[in-house]
């Protein structure tokens, strides 16, 4: 069996999830046979990874620097296998605005949406252009920011006077704020394993927004897998979660959020490269309703990785 690092924690706004993610996962690898080590990401990680020397380093980093390239690109030059997408799908991924360029260039639907960096706001006069913006948009409007997961930092607002300070709090996390058409509809996750589509997740959350607390509070969402759909929405569904995976370049796994319409019409949000772990997450329920337990899902990355490091030889 394999000496694995666990990669978790971290300086994120989305720690306290990955430590979760990170446990489940070290239990697993333990489950399995597999000389497991979890790692807090903080200053030391290239000691602590030349320390170990770790045949593969399974990726539970949530946010900044695990999912946005930094920990990827730190990886490939130590020479560690790892877990999940490589440096360049990571980037495209968790840049929301990038990621919805690439979706609009190819054609997929997204809702309409526009951004700006907080220099643009401050010091180019971008505040004078909300008008035109809310024209184009509408109201509600989602802001949030460009850079962030697990809902961090987004406001709704459902009239000209909520922008302002919606655009206060996205900028409180972000440099870059996103402004989106609000979509009325059923918040739907197709998490993509190994190029195929696992079946749909639909969050009903609690308070009608699918925020933060909605995410990770045991009972404040219902989840359903498979999601009671028509067929053909289904069908669709997965086919759009499958494009937009190999659009972005992403490899292992990924979970695609969107969101279905009343009339049936699907728009993507995002892509996530480092789906959660957590006892709440997505891509185990999905897994789990596709046959796949938890341990097996964990077997089969850690496996993916070991078998790109072989090929490479």
């Amino acid at each position: 069996m394999s000496r694995v690092a666990v990669l978790k924690g971290g300086r994120s706004l989305e720690r306290e999830v990955s430590l979760r993610s990170g446990a489940r996962v070290e239990d697993a690898l333990k489950r399995l046979g597999h000389e497991s080590h979890g790692i807090d990401v903080d200053h030391d990680l290239v000691r602590r990874l030349r320390d170990l020397e770790p045949d593969v380093c399974f990726l539970a980093l949530h946010g900044r620097d695990g999912e946005d390239g930094t920990v990827q690109e730190l990886l490939e030059i130590l020479g560690l296998p790892y877990t999940g997408s490589g440096v360049s799908a990571c980037i495209r991924c968790s840049d929301k605005v990038l990621a919805k360029h690439h979706m609009v260039d190819a054609g997929l639907p997204t809702p309409d949406f526009v951004a700006f960096t907080e220099t643009a706001f401050k010091q180019l006069g971008a505040a004078d252009a909300l008008g035109q913006i809310a024209e184009r948009i509408g109201f509600p409007m989602v802001v949030k920011p460009a850079d962030q997961g697990s809902a961090l930092g987004l406001r709704i607002a459902r009239d000209a006077a909520a922008v302002p300070g919606a655009l206060v709090a996205a900028f409180s996390y972000s440099s870059k704020v996103l402004l989106e058409r609000h979509v009325a509809g059923r918040d739907l996750a197709v998490s993509v394993l190994d190029g195929v589509a696992l079946p749909i997740v639909e969050a009903v959350p609690e308070g009608g927004v699918y925020d933060f607390d909605a995410r990770y509070e045991i009972g404040r969402s219902i989840f359903v897998c498979p999601a009671d759909l028509p067929e053909s929405v289904t069908a669709a569904a997965q086919s759009l979660a499958v494009a937009v995976h190999e659009l972005l370049g992403c490899r292992d796994v990924s979970r695609v959020d969107l969101l279905c319409d009343a009339d049936g019409g699907l728009h993507v949000l995002e892509a996530n490269v480092i789906p959660g772990l957590t006892e709440t997450s997505l891509l185990p329920q999905a897994a789990d309703a596709a046959g796949i337990a938890f341990d097996d899902l964990i077997a089969r990355l850690v496996d993916r990785a070991l078998a790109r490091t072989a090929a490479a030889r």
